[in-house]
């Protein structure tokens, strides 16, 4: 409700900054042939940030998580392309904002911290679920040492793992089930 709330007062307030940006210039074609460059500076923007952009979602969903700068500088770019292409006056000047590299930089760091919350929030509903209380505690949440590193690769640091057990595995065939023939003469 609140989102349906947001999208009708931006597009009310979009087509009034329309008429007055229409009146300001005279007229109403300059708009338009404004929206109309902007909307392909917008596609060719999310054209060149996002060719390799799904492989690396991909890896993020699998808990492959790599700390790649790649990423993280591409979705600024992606969303300024996104706000380009939505006609309106208002999105092309958020899109310009959000293309200045300090902004970028805010930008990214504000999404590296709602990712970790949500990864954060995420595991300790996994181990509250599985572990009762005692995934309240972090000094015994399993998942610590691994956040721990993913906030670190992030961070740009290394993080070297000393608790790595080596071992050995082997294939265990599970037990097959015969059929007794209790009434079956042979």
């Amino acid at each position: 409700m609140k989102l349906a709330l947001v999208v009708l007062v931006g597009l009310i307030l979009e087509i009034f900054v329309w008429i007055g940006v229409g009146d300001l210039v005279g007229s109403m074609w300059y708009v338009f042939f404004w929206f109309i460059a902007a909307f392909f500076i917008g596609l060719n923007l999310v054209r060149a940030n996002a060719a390799g952009l799904m492989p690396q979602m991909q890896q993020m969903q699998m808990g492959q998580m790599s700390a790649d700068p790649q990423l993280t500088n591409n979705l600024p770019k992606i969303l300024a392309g996104i706000l380009l292409i939505i006609p309106g006056l208002i999105t092309d000047v958020l899109a310009i904002l959000i293309l200045i590299p300090p902004v970028q930089k805010a930008f990214k760091n504000m999404m590296m911290k709602t990712m970790m919350k949500r990864q954060q929030a995420m595991m300790e509903k996994m181990m509250g679920g599985m572990m009762g209380d005692m995934g309240a505690d972090s000094a015994q949440n399993p998942f610590a040492d691994l956040m721990r590193q993913m906030q670190n690769q992030q961070q740009g640091g290394q993080y070297h793992d000393s608790s790595i057990i080596d071992g050995e595995a082997r294939e265990i065939e599970p037990e097959r089930k015969q059929i007794d023939f209790k009434d079956v003469k042979k």
